[in-house]
Formats: C-alpha cells, sequence, structure tokens
C-alpha cells in the first residue's frame, strides 16, 4: 500500500524538470503538439491551471497559451524546444507587460509562470529567435502550378529514360519544384516555357515509344542538356537562380545551335 501511496509522488517528480520549483498544488501535465513551417514542436506544461488552447505566430516570434484557473495564484512550468523559439523572453498576461523567470540550455528554454487572476486568462511568450536552424516546409498552393494543370510532369525525360523514378526526371522534378516555382521570376518563365513544351511534348513522348532509335537520339541530345541544369544546386537567391538561369541557357544555345550551325559552315567552306 505504500508503493502505491508513492506512485504519484513519483510521477511528479519524474515530469517536473530539476531545477524547477513547482507548489503543491502544481500538478497537471499537458503536452502541446505545436505545428509550424511544416513541422510539429513539442511544448509541455505542468501547472495549477487547465490549458485550453494555444497559439504560435512565427512572425512574432509568440507562443500564445489560452488558459483556465480555478484559483486565484497561478503557477506553471512551460519547456519550449529551442528550435522552435528562443532568445531573450518577454512575457504578457492578458495583454499586460509580466516579469516571468526563465532558464536555457542547449536544447530548451524552461519557463516559470508566477501571476494572479482566477477564470480565463491569456499568456505570451515572446522570444528574439524562431525556427533556429528549421527548413521550412512550404505548401504549393495547387491552382499556382500551371505545369500541372497543362498535363503533368517531364513528359519528354520521362519516355526517354523510360521511368519517372529514373534520376534524371527526378532532377528535372527537383529543379522545377524546389528552385524555379520558388520564385517570381521562375513561375514567370515555367508560364511561358509550358505553353510550348506541352503544345509538342505528349506528341514528341508518343514517338519516342513507337521508335526506339528515336528515343536513342533523344537520349543523347538532352542528356548534356540535364548535366549543365545540375549547376542550378548552387543558386540560393531568386537573383543567383535568374543568373545561372540566364547562363544556362546561353550555354545550351551554343551547344545546341551555335556548335551545330559553326560545323555546317565549317563543312560548306570545305
Amino acid at each position: 500500500m505504500k508503493i502505491l501511496f508513492l506512485i504519484p509522488l513519483l510521477l511528479l517528480l519524474i515530469v517536473s524538470p530539476v531545477f524547477g520549483q513547482l507548489s503543491d498544488r502544481t500538478g497537471l501535465l499537458t503536452r502541446l503538439d505545436v505545428n509550424t513551417g511544416g513541422h510539429t514542436f513539442e511544448v509541455v506544461t505542468v501547472s495549477n491551471f487547465e490549458i485550453l488552447d494555444h497559439e504560435f505566430n512565427k512572425n512574432e516570434k509568440r507562443l500564445t497559451i489560452f488558459i483556465n484557473s480555478g484559483l486565484e495564484d497561478n503557477l506553471g512550468e512551460v519547456t519550449i524546444p529551442q528550435n522552435l523559439l528562443g532568445g531573450n523572453f518577454t512575457f504578457h498576461v492578458n495583454d499586460v507587460e509580466s516579469i516571468q523567470k526563465f532558464k536555457s540550455s542547449e536544447r530548451i528554454s524552461f519557463i516559470t509562470l508566477n501571476f494572479t487572476g482566477i477564470g480565463e486568462n491569456k499568456i505570451d511568450i515572446i522570444g528574439t529567435d524562431a525556427l533556429v536552424g528549421v527548413k521550412e516546409i512550404v505548401e504549393v498552393v495547387p491552382d499556382e502550378i500551371t505545369y500541372e494543370e497543362s498535363g503533368g510532369g517531364c513528359l519528354i525525360a520521362t519516355a526517354t529514360f523510360g521511368s519517372e523514378l529514373a534520376p534524371q526526371v527526378q532532377q528535372l522534378r527537383e529543379l522545377r519544384d524546389d528552385k524555379l516555382l520558388r520564385t517570381d521570376s521562375g513561375k514567370s518563365f515555367m508560364n511561358s516555357f509550358n505553353t510550348i513544351y506541352y503544345s509538342l511534348s505528349p506528341q514528341i513522348a508518343d514517338y519516342q515509344r513507337e521508335n526506339p532509335v528515336f528515343k536513342e537520339l533523344v537520349k543523347l541530345g538532352i542528356t548534356p542538356m540535364i548535366t549543365t541544369l545540375s549547376l542550378m544546386d548552387y543558386a540560393q537567391t531568386e537573383s543567383e537562380i535568374l543568373s545561372i538561369g540566364v547562363s544556362l541557357i546561353i550555354l545550351n544555345l551554343g551547344m545546341y545551335v551555335g556548335l551545330p550551325a559553326i560545323i555546317i559552315l565549317g563543312i560548306k567552306r570545305i
């Protein structure tokens, strides 16, 4: 019986960080899933009040917790991952600035909340850093992707290399989705390109499937171009994407138009 009596006390000690100073009325554990930037972060609270809801604003670097308290004196501890929210914190209780204690380590920030007010209250925790080292996953709105409305993916490359999972096809798809469609200039280019591409590519892809010799000729022709496009991996900003993209267009025009023209002129002179 003594062991059963000690279990609740042991659980309270486990969920409470060692440097916390919870009162004997504090023991309500709540785990909050904060969804932002395509990722989920877990914020843990131990308190003598009920957590009703929460919201996170990455632009304002603010975590808001909505609570309901049956006590006048409210005490709680909040553990926040550093890659979600960190730095120097300021606090507001019901939109009034409040002084609260906090400590930070390399991985988490530990905040002790101590304020008065029975009933529903709002706590704003505002940091100076948010989503540090986190790569944001951006969802592309379907109606902005005109290539999907025009008929799908890389038809010629898929017919050439035999599968949508071929490395060359994946490279073209990643260049389109991860680079060009992330910038305004890239979207404008793709809109113009798709108008021409999807008017010709279905017929070319069908003829490739019917004629293996033509398929090999197309593969021989587009492989150098796909190789040069790997240079786009070094582009990070929109200006870099634009400058490298223009350079690649000039390079490929030289390979596919300029070089054959020089060869033809040389043959004629001979």
